[in-house]
């Protein structure tokens, strides 16, 4: 016979495990395909736009 739950914990680890790197990846934010494909764009070009004036000020 098993000694208490040694075989139910880790299942139980590695359920919320699991669970808490699929929270803050696959988040439904409402945007279609192309608005959010719009939206990333704009974000990739500011912060390319930082990089490239800070590289200048070297």
């Amino acid at each position: 016979m098993s000694c208490g739950n040694q075989q139910e914990l880790p299942g139980q680890k590695n359920l919320k495990k699991q669970s808490d790197s699929v929270k803050g990846k696959h988040h439904d934010d409402g945007l279609s395909a192309a608005a959010r494909n719009q939206r990333d764009s704009e974000i990739m070009q500011q912060k390319q736009k930082k990089a490239n004036e800070k590289e200048e000020h070297k």
